[in-house]
């Protein structure tokens, strides 16, 4: 069976009403329009984006304004979320699509779950590992190194994808089901943070390595554990994420 017959909804569960009133609502943490999509990688980085985060659901044939304009293609459409779903995304994210017909139009309804098995990572054609088996296995090890080093992770942020950090990334594989059972210990460094959030509200990643003169690498453990725990959270922003008390 081909990617678009496994793809195509035939028992519509999302009703023309429905998907007027998340139009109505407009873009949000939770909803993304687009009028149509053009490249792999952008499909990519929404999907992923949503399943890092809670799940949502993409629009195709709605401009950003909330106008129905349809699609020129359902089939072309379908079949580029679902090559992006399965080769940009790893692990793969497998979508549930739907056509919908709304005043003599097709509309395209993607829906992303939340994923189990986080972090999404995007696959581009500069980090990507060759479908090769026989290259060696140094070679691949290497490869392997870089793409990791390379491999963005998004997450949904109001009505945008945006990139994280390497603590959001460690956070969110943290909630994998076979992820390491927690151990906190709150000692001189958790105590100090504590004291300049209860004064200053928020820190930065780099505002604590200064603060108590540790190295980036142990800074970002600690915050990690402290996330996962509960105790502080962390805000992903376009310059650099921060740090407050939950």
């Amino acid at each position: 069976m081909s990617s678009f017959a496994k793809a195509y909804r035939h028992d519509q569960s999302l009703s023309v009403q429905k998907i007027r009133e998340i139009i109505e609502i407009g873009e949000n943490n939770g909803v993304e329009f687009k009028r149509r999509f053009s490249d792999f990688e952008k499909i990519a980085k929404e999907m992923i984006a949503f399943t890092n985060t809670r799940g949502g659901r993409i629009l195709i044939g709605v401009d950003d304004d909330g106008t129905i304009v349809g699609v020129d293609s359902e089939k072309h459409e379908i079949e580029l979320v679902t090559t992006a779903g399965e080769f940009y995304c790893d692990p793969a994210i497998d979508a549930d699509i739907e056509v919908i017909e709304i005043d003599g139009v097709d509309v395209i309804a993607v829906t992303i779950p939340e994923s189990r098995t986080k972090p999404h990572y995007l696959i581009s054609q500069t980090n990507g590992l060759p479908r090769n088996d026989s290259i060696g296995k140094k070679e691949r090890k290497g490869q392997e190194l870089q793409k990791d080093r390379r491999r963005p992770v998004y997450i949904r942020q109001e009505d945008r994808s945006v990139v994280v950090s390497k603590e959001v990334e460690r956070v969110l594989a943290a909630n994998h089901p076979n992820a390491a059972p927690l151990r906190i210990h709150i000692g001189k460094i958790e105590q100090v943070l504590f004291d300049y959030l209860e004064e200053n509200h928020r820190i930065t990643l780099r505002e604590f390595c200064h603060l108590l003169n540790i190295s980036e690498r142990r800074a970002s453990r600690v915050m990690v554990r402290l996330v996962r725990a509960g105790i502080i959270r962390i805000f992903t922003h376009e310059a650099e994420d921060y740090y407050t008390l939950s």
